[in-house]
Formats: C-alpha cells, sequence, structure tokens
C-alpha cells in the first residue's frame, strides 16, 4: 500500500491520542480534542487522559503501536521526554520543552517526534488581545513570571511579538539554570530578578504573562490592587495609576484568576489561560490528523465545560 493510501485509511478507521502527566483529571484536553475530532468527523478517533509520571514515560511510549497519532504532555513531562524521542523540530529542541508527541507509524518500532505548540498557543491567544497590525516589528517591552518549561516557550512566544529583552520574575535566582540555557539558545536576553516588587513593575509593561501555577500569583494581584488604589506606583517612569498592556494567566482554573481579575480592575486588558490552551490544542489536532484545528467547535466545547466548572478528565489506566 503506498504511503499517501496508508494515511488516509489510518484516519478513516481511527487513531489514538491522549494527555499525559501527573496529576492529570484535571486536563480540559479530552474535552478539546474529542470536539476536534466531532467537528471533522473522525468519529473512530479515541482521546484519553493517562497519569503518568517521569518514572513510568519510557516504558509508555516503548508501548506505543501504530494506532497512536499523538500525545499531548503535560509537567512534569515536558522537559523529561527530550530524552527519549527519535526527533525534536528545532522550536522545541532551542525551547528546552516538549508538548506534544507525533507518533509515525514504521515496519518497527514507531517513530517519535517532539514538538511544542505552546509557543504558538501564547502568541495567538496574545494576539487577539493586540489585534491586526504589525508584530515583530513593533517594539514592546514584556515581564514573565516564573521561570518554569512554560516560561522557556513564553520567551519564545515574546521573541516572535517583538520583544527579546523581557524582565523574567522567579522566587528563586538560584533555580533556573534550565532557563537561562533556553534563552541563549534562543538568542534573548532576559533580566532576571526577584519576585519581591513585581507588582509595581509589571504595570509598565506592553506584555505580561504569568506562567505561573493556579493560585501562586493570588499574593501579587493583592499587591497589585494596592497598587492599583494608591495610584503611585512608586517610580516616575511608573507614575499610571493603572496597567498600560496585555495581560495573559496561563492558568485557567479559576477561569478568571485573582491576578487576571485585578488586572482588569486596575484597567488592564486581561487574556484567560483557556485561549493559550484553545490555540495550542488546534495546533496539537493540526499535527496529528492533518486537518486544521476546528477552533470555533473546540472553544464552543471548552467555554461549555467552564461555564459548570472544571471538570476532571476520565483517566484511562496505563496499558
Amino acid at each position: 500500500m503506498a504511503e499517501g493510501q496508508r494515511e488516509v485509511t489510518e484516519v478513516r478507521a481511527g487513531r489514538r491520542g491522549a494527555v499525559l502527566g501527573h496529576p492529570i483529571a484535571h486536563s480540559l484536553s479530552p474535552v478539546l480534542h474529542r470536539a476536534a475530532y466531532a467537528a471533522l468527523g473522525l468519529g473512530a478517533w479515541r482521546y484519553d487522559a493517562v497519569d503518568v509520571d517521569e518514572e513510568q514515560l519510557s516504558a509508555f511510549l516503548d508501548a506505543l503501536t501504530g494506532e497512536w497519532a499523538g500525545l499531548s504532555l503535560t509537567m512534569p513531562l515536558k522537559q523529561t521526554v527530550i530524552a527519549l524521542l527519535d526527533h525534536i523540530e528545532p522550536l522545541a529542541q532551542v525551547v528546552g520543552a516538549v508538548n506534544t508527541v507525533l507518533v509515525q507509524s514504521s515496519r518497527g518500532r514507531p517513530v517519535l517526534t517532539g514538538a511544542n505548540t505552546d509557543v504558538y498557543g501564547i502568541v495567538t491567544a496574545l494576539g487577539e488581545a493586540l489585534g491586526p497590525g504589525p508584530v515583530a516589528s513593533v517594539r514592546r517591552t514584556a515581564a514573565v513570571l516564573g521561570g518554569g518549561a512554560t516560561a522557556a516557550s513564553t520567551l519564545a512566544a515574546l521573541a516572535q511579538l517583538g520583544c527579546t529583552t523581557p524582565v523574567v520574575y522567579v522566587r528563586s535566582l538560584g533555580r533556573i539554570g534550565g532557563l537561562m540555557r533556553a534563552a541563549h539558545r534562543m538568542g534573548v536576553e532576559p533580566r532576571y530578578v526577584g519576585s519581591d516588587g513585581a507588582a509595581l513593575e509589571i504595570m509598565s509593561a506592553d506584555l505580561v504573562v504569568s506562567t505561573l501555577p493556579p493560585h501562586a500569583a493570588d499574593g501579587l494581584a493583592a499587591q497589585l490592587t494596592h497598587a492599583a488604589a494608591d495610584g503611585d506606583t512608586g517610580t516616575p517612569q511608573q507614575s499610571a495609576v493603572g496597567p498600560r498592556g496585555v495581560f495573559l494567566d496561563v492558568a485557567y482554573d479559576p477561569r478568571t484568576t485573582a491576578l487576571a481579575a485585578a488586572w482588569t480592575r486596575a484597567g488592564g486588558v486581561a487574556v484567560g489561560g483557556e485561549r493559550m490552551l484553545l490555540h495550542q490544542a488546534a495546533e496539537q489536532v493540526r499535527l496529528m490528523t492533518g486537518q486544521p484545528g476546528p477552533v470555533e467547535a473546540m472553544a464552543t466545547a471548552l467555554a461549555e465545560v467552564l461555564e459548570r466548572g472544571t471538570a476532571p478528565a476520565s483517566l484511562t489506566p496505563l496499558p
């Protein structure tokens, strides 16, 4: 059978996808991917959530068969997986984080290729708020909260949006070696500072992205509220009462995080993390199925779940 005929047969017959991570019950990836399959007419395809930790990942990948189309990865697997792959796409290699594994059938063991769609998700979500117009040609200031794998993807996204010298706020400057190496590979030059005082400083940035876990920025939200209420950010360069830029919180539980709510109340523009989640998933669908991700159908399914409250995914046992 020719390669093209084999691919058409596989699409019609149905293939498998899953999101892996630990913990994973909270993931909304199944909602997004299943909605995409339905909209694309891929009724025989299935997508599950599987709880896999770092120690279990290698065995899981070794057990994959040709029925698999791809995997979505969340924490703590985005960096662990790199050493276990056959190929890594250039962007994922530079960022040092893989959130997508594409599974290609072969005569023997499937070939595994790592990709990163988080960068695409961040760029697209911020672009919705920035509106039409020049992207990389515009000189912007930016701030990043957090120093993990998603922060590395954020640096790449900000570079695409015209900012190669962001300020990165972290709790511990001694634990960002991986992020610093990723930034060096990208050719960006962040300034790394402690998170104390971040609430005052981020108000003057054009773009702000929080990569912190849910509720980790609640204290910062209170500081931002107080700073805006005082009407004085403490420096002549930051004399505006409220924030001037666009804020994206990659966390989406609660749907409007405390920091996003504080940013909006102070007069800034906030983008919910569900938009980044949506767009990175749509790109995963494109890579895994070969068809454009049906963004509107996926967005509708996501909104319905979020309106009810974040629902846990139905877990599939390890094969």
